[in-house]
């Protein structure tokens, strides 16, 4: 319902600036019929076309006008009010949010597979689980699990030792487990808000722009091109915006939560083993 709603207010709001497009085109259009040539234009036209040089001086204006395009990014910045600056810079501030942690989770999962290698390699060779923990690197969420088996192992007493050995150990890897979970999904609730609201902060804009397109409209009693097409750039700039920090952050979320289920299959895994291993560690003793 969320989604047909919002669908129905863009597609008004599109239709709306379409709209005020058509009409400001049909104006200028029947305003440039209903005047007549004057007589003297045509022997000035002549004129410039048979000097090169004129001809070429003429075209420097009009090639300096479409260099300088009045309805871009920068334009749209340095002719926006306050209300519209702070949407662009809500949004930028969104899209190199999703940019970082893009970038940051990107690093904290490979490191998570070098880690999980390092565990294979080392840790089930050692002579002890302790010894194993000990070779692990001190950064790594396999080492962090491990020296909480240990300590379980070590800490079962006083009221601790009411609890049964197995279940207290589990309890102890499951407690480390679901702690390197939270490490790696941290950051991605960000991804998740980002894609959710952006297309509505572009969305206001949108409609922003499209209010002052109606008030110079208003005020200046008709509805020419130059009063409407800065306004209608400004609300269509604004929803390209939001979808183009939207699309990317959604992406990025599916993504790396996809990637989290890999690498945490790898831990859960090792906390499984760890387990059996402890166990059977205690059991000998």
């Amino acid at each position: 319902m969320i989604v047909h709603t919002q669908f129905k207010v863009l597609a008004r709001t599109w239709a709306l600036a379409i709209g005020l497009a058509v009409v400001s085109v049909a104006g200028v259009s029947t305003s440039a019929l209903a005047q007549t040539p004057a007589p003297v234009a045509a022997p000035a036209a002549t004129a410039v076309a048979a000097d090169p040089a004129a001809a070429a001086v003429a075209k420097k204006p009009e090639a300096a006008a479409a260099a300088e395009n009045p309805y871009g990014i920068a334009a749209l910045w340095s002719g926006s009010d306050s209300v519209a600056k702070g949407v662009l810079l809500i949004l930028a501030i969104m899209s190199m949010g999703s940019w970082y942690i893009l970038a940051v989770k990107m690093l904290e999962q490979r490191k998570a597979g070098a880690y999980a290698r390092e565990a294979a390699e080392k840790f089930w060779g050692a002579g002890t689980v302790a010894q194993g923990a000990a070779a692990l690197d001190k950064d790594s969420p396999y080492q962090f699990i491990a020296a909480a088996g240990v300590d379980a192992t070590k800490k079962h007493g006083g009221l601790m030792g009411h609890i049964p050995l197995n279940d207290w150990i589990s309890m102890s890897i499951q407690r480390s487990v679901d702690r390197v979970n939270r490490e790696l999904q941290g950051g991605l609730s960000f991804l998740a808000t980002v894609g959710s609201i952006s297309p509505f902060v572009g969305l206001f804009g949108t409609v922003w722009g499209i209010y002052h397109a109606l008030t110079a409209i208003g005020i200046s009693g008709q509805a020419s091109i130059d009063k409407v097409a800065g306004p209608v750039g400004e609300a269509l700039i604004m929803t390209a915006l939001g979808l183009a920090v939207a699309v990317p952050a959604v992406l990025a979320y599916n993504w790396l939560i996809a990637r989290n289920k890999t690498v945490m299959d790898d831990v859960r895994s090792f906390g499984g083993d760890l387990h059996a291993v402890l166990l059977g560690s205690s059991a000998k003793s």
